[in-house]
């Protein structure tokens, strides 16, 4: 019993000091959750919360509703940047990533219930799921801790207090079936959002998964994931570059990839002209040079 009063109150004391950097933000009649994530004031939350981004209120720990502006907005992910000027918040950090099995903490305003707990854990990561307009949402943290409308946007909390993800969707079919945009992906992207207020992405021309690879292979590439290429597109830049269906991509610009949102943060982060790429192809390491080019206005 010891234990478990030890657990309970280490819960609580996480719960008490997180909840400090659990807002609400709410968008005309629609309402979700953000979590604060510098001291200055700005905040993450999901782009479907924010919308267009006009009249944004935050509604602050203590009930006190106050005007917020957009930094800016990432449809492919789902995620935005918000600031509440004039005021320091408390905030959390972004973890490195998340682990399968790991207890998590969901915190946010389900149906307008504020500052809601759950509990679970990491049941995987790196997974993927329709989004809107043919798009693909990547590289997600899936949990069974309860998440509902209202809860999109808030943080899923490991037991150090940091945020391993942003609640974003939910199968509504399903029971404990959450899903959470990976706090690699939060990271790089809001960092990007508060420097430039937008993410230009840059597009190779293919339709790719990411793919855990068999062990044989994987021992041959010293990693144990890689991106699928299913297929490509007559006249982009990767058939210009001699990229084939069901080649492997294993790193850009010298560093290793397991999903498709590590392809995009390496060409956002790196804007060169040419993008330098690691291939497996028929048991053989190839290296392509492709010429990106920009992706199609959201």
């Amino acid at each position: 019993m010891k234990t478990l009063q030890a657990l309970s109150d280490e819960l609580e004391a996480l719960v008490a000091r997180a909840s400090r950097a659990v807002v609400g933000v709410e968008q005309g009649r629609g309402a979700g959750t953000g979590v604060v994530v510098a001291q200055d004031g700005y905040l993450l939350t999901n782009h479907h919360v924010v919308g267009s981004g006009k009249s944004l209120r935050v509604r602050l720990p203590d009930g006190e509703a106050v005007g917020a502006d957009l930094v800016g907005a990432d449809p492919p992910t789902d995620l935005a940047v918000v600031r509440v000027r004039g005021m320091e918040l408390g905030h959390l950090t972004l973890a490195p990533g998340a682990r399968v099995g790991q207890l998590v903490v969901a915190i946010g305003n389900p149906f307008r219930f504020e500052r809601s707990v759950s509990v679970g854990i990491v049941s995987a990561t790196d997974r993927s799921l329709p989004g809107p307009g043919g798009g693909v949402f990547e590289g997600l943290v899936q949990t069974d801790a309860a998440i509902n409308p209202g809860n999109s946007g808030g943080p899923l909390v490991n037991s150090s207090g940091e945020v391993v993800g942003i609640n974003t969707a939910v199968i509504p079919w399903a029971q404990g079936m959450g899903f959470a945009v990976s706090s690699r992906t939060a990271s790089w992207v809001t960092s990007v959002l508060i420097r430039h207020g937008e993410v230009k992405r840059r597009t190779l021309g293919v339709a790719a998964r990411s793919e855990m690879l068999p062990r044989a292979v994987a021992e041959a590439v010293e990693q144990p994931r890689a991106v699928r290429v299913l297929q490509v597109s007559k006249g982009s830049s990767a058939a210009d570059a001699g990229l084939a269906s069901e080649d492997l991509i294993l790193g850009v610009h010298g560093e290793p990839v397991g999903n498709v949102d590590d392809i995009h943060r390496l060409m956002v982060m790196r804007a060169t002209d040419t993008v330098p790429l690691a291939v497996w192809r028929r048991s053989a390491r190839i290296h392509l040079v492709v010429v990106p080019r920009a992706a199609a206005a959201a």
